[in-house]
Formats: C-alpha cells, structure tokens, sequence
C-alpha cells in the first residue's frame, strides 16, 4: 500500500514487495539487470539494490513513473499487484525441496570445508525473518527459508556445547517459522513436515520452553491438516507432559503453555466442527481449554511476544474469536471482536491484527452482516495485504461474498477479488 506525501513528493510506503514487482516485471520484459540498468541510465548495483529491497524505500513519483514507463506497466499496477505481492509455487517447491534434501532430513553435511554460520548471525537471520512474518510479510519467506534452514541444519552438526544446544534451538525456530509459513500457503502436507521435524530439533536441545513451542506449531499443522483430534491429543500431551518445568520459566514458560492451549482449543473446535453424531459436546469441551489459556495469561498481567507468541488476554480473545468462527457462531464471534479494546489490539504485531479482523469478516459472514464483512476484509487489507490477497483461505472467503451477494459492498468486492487473483 502507498500513500503519496505532497510534502515531500515522495511515495511513502507500506510495501516492502516494490523491489519484488520490478524484478517481476523486468523478467517478463526479458530485460537483464544490467540492460534495465542502461534504459534506465543508472548502475547496475542501483538496480540490484531497488530489487533486492534495499533502496527507495520511499521513491519519488517521478522515479516511480519512470519505472513503470521502461517496462510498460501502469504505475497501478507496478505499485499494488497481487500476482506479485504472493509467494511464487516455485518458491514454496523451493522450501519443500530443501525439507527433502539429504543433509537437512539426516542432519549429516558433506561439505566439511565449510564453516558452520556462528550462532550470533543464525539467531539474527530467523529473527530478521520472524519479524517479517509477525509484520505480515509472507511471500519473501520463501527465499528466505530455505537458507535458514540449512545453514541452522550444518550448524547443529559442526558446532559443539552450548553453541550445539543453540543451533538446535535455532533449527527448530526455523522449523517453526516454516511451519507458520506453509499455514499461510495453504499447504498443510508442507506444514505438517515442518513441525515434525521442528519437534524433532526441539528434543535435542533440552530446552522444555523450546520444546513447547514447537509442539504448539505441530498441533496447529495437524489441525489444518484435517487432523484435528490428533493435534488436541497431542498438544495436551505435550502440556501435561512439560508444565512443570514451563511454571518454573516465568513469562516465557507462561506463553509457550498457553499458546498449548490456544491451539487444541481452536482443534477441539474443529473436531467439534467435523462431528457429525454429537457436536455439541465435542464443542463443550472448547471453552474450558480457553479457560485454561486465559489462567496462563492473567499471569503475565499484559501482552507480551515472548519467542513470537504475542502472548496474552488479548491474543487469548483472537483466539476466542476463532473458535467461535469455526463453531459457526458468527454472532458471538463478532460480540467478543468488538470488545477487543482498540488500544490493546493496536500493540499486537500486524499479522495478529489482520488475522482478527479475517476472522472478524468470516463471523460477519457468518452473522448474516456480509456488506460489514466487506468493509472489515478491506480493512485487513490495508493493514496487511498479503494476509487477504495471497492466503487461500480468505480468498475462500472473498468468493464465497461473492456468490452470496452484498448489497452496496459489492463494487468494493469485486476490486477486492481482483486484487485476490480471483477469476471474474
């Protein structure tokens, strides 16, 4: 998103993927860097810095409209294209094939003459990347993983004491992260390998708080998967099983158990969802796995984003939301969103944001308020593009608004579902 400041005749942006779309738009020009350079009487490292993100953060109009003239696309497009805004397959095949290469399944490397990456640079690596995700920013993941991951993998095996613990820490972060990844995707097969082998990592590091979160990602990878009473065994399991030592962590243990509880309510939810003999009580147990969350957030006494939790009363309502959402209780879904206090909600990192207002939208949905859920996916979008536009599951729910109809939103609508890619 951009938003042109008169003052400083400057785009101010909102948009990290510019670069993304210029390289986008030069390859299907089949214009080098270098020729692209000369059309545009700059330098090469000029180019490959616009591209890469590391320049114009907030280019002026002119340049802008040079840009956009040299590759014959309209300035509309080259600033807010879906098609380019999301994660190419070939990206996402990227990560999947690392996850299938030999040293990164085995964790045994054959190129000895390499130096492992210290642990200082891998932990900034995931934590470049981690801030990305919580900011919103999902596509560039792609080309990010895949690196993390095997330079977390050679760091593990290379490394010795507590550099060793570390870097197996650091693999199952990375783990993680690509877990959260693939939910965002759509792919749950991707998903469910991640937070395997994420758990897998998270063992042998000995560390109860580490081996938390990942069995919290693994349970949110089974629920999408269509394993959701798997992923309630499961996650309660690993409760039970690490709790005692989570209590003794403070803040950090506090968030990682909850976090626990979050997910196999929202599983709970979908097993409830899916049942078809007595949904009723596999939705009574929902509320009390809340509860429990809830316990665990009044302990901390605020928000907090312990390991990228954003854990706390509020997320504990996010996830209130959800719940109801998935048990098709739209009305009450949008009850505890609008009770959300705005300025707790507006100190939640923008993905979490975004999220809830998607939630929001299916509720609304849900409730019969489908011009409100126009107005509130819209907002989403402004607040983060690529969780509306790029993520199939609001893009099922842009399409489902547009079979059901929408009043006097449904001119808004159809920008929207352009901008999702969806066919007309």
């Amino acid at each position: 998103m951009w938003v042109f400041d008169s003052g400083s005749g400057h785009l101010m942006t909102m948009d990290v993927q510019f670069g993304r779309r210029v390289a986008h738009w030069r390859t299907r020009r089949r214009l080098s860097q270098q020729e692209f350079a000369f059309l545009m009487q700059r330098s090469l490292r000029w180019v490959e810095a616009l591209e890469g993100g590391r320049r114009q953060a907030d280019p002026n109009l002119s340049v802008v409209t040079e840009i956009a003239a040299r590759l014959g696309v309209s300035v509309e497009r080259l600033l807010y294209d879906p098609v380019v805004l999301c994660p190419a397959e070939s990206e996402i095949d990227a990560v999947r094939a690392v996850l299938h290469r030999h040293d990164v399944i085995t964790g045994r490397t054959d190129d000895a003459g390499v130096d492992p990456v210290p642990v200082a640079c891998l932990r900034r690596d995931l934590v470049h990347a981690r801030t990305g995700f919580q900011a919103g920013h999902f596509a560039r993941l792609g080309t990010q993983i895949p690196a993390l991951l095997i330079d977390a993998t050679r760091a593990a095996e290379r490394h010795q004491g507590e550099d060793r613990q570390e870097a197996y820490r650091l693999l199952s972060l990375s783990l993680e992260l690509t877990e959260a990844a693939a939910i965002k995707w759509g792919d749950g097969e991707l998903a469910v390998m991640a937070g395997q082998r994420a758990v897998a990592a998270a063992e042998r590091c000995e560390d109860p708080v580490i081996k938390a979160s990942a069995a919290r990602h693994l349970a949110d990878a089974m629920t999408s998967h269509g394993q959701a009473a798997a992923a309630v065994d499961f996650a309660r399991a690993a409760a039970a099983r690490l709790q005692p030592e989570l209590l003794q962590r403070g803040a950090l243990g506090w968030s990682v158990l909850g976090m626990l509880y979050l997910k196999a309510a929202l599983a709970q939810a979908a097993v409830a969802e899916a049942d078809d003999r007595s949904p009723d009580a596999a939705a009574r147990a929902v509320p009390a796995l809340l509860d429990e969350a809830d316990e665990y957030a009044a302990r901390l006494g605020g928000d907090g984003n312990e390991l990228w939790t954003s854990f706390g009363p509020t997320n504990c309502a996010l996830y209130r939301v959800a719940a109801h959402v998935q048990l098709s209780a739209g009305a009450d879904a949008v009850v505890v969103a609008v009770g959300i206090p705005p300025a707790a909600l507006g100190a939640l990192p923008r993905e979490r944001r975004a999220h809830l207002l998607t939630d929001r939208a299916r509720g609304e949905t849900q409730a019969g308020l489908r011009e409100k859920a126009v107005d509130t996916l819209l907002e989403a979008e402004a607040l983060a593009p690529e969780e509306v536009v790029c993520r199939p599951r609001t893009k099922e729910l842009v399409e489902d608004l547009r079979l059901l109809g929408t009043g006097s939103a449904q001119r808004r609508l159809r920008g929207l579902a352009d901008r999702c890619g969806l066919p007309r």
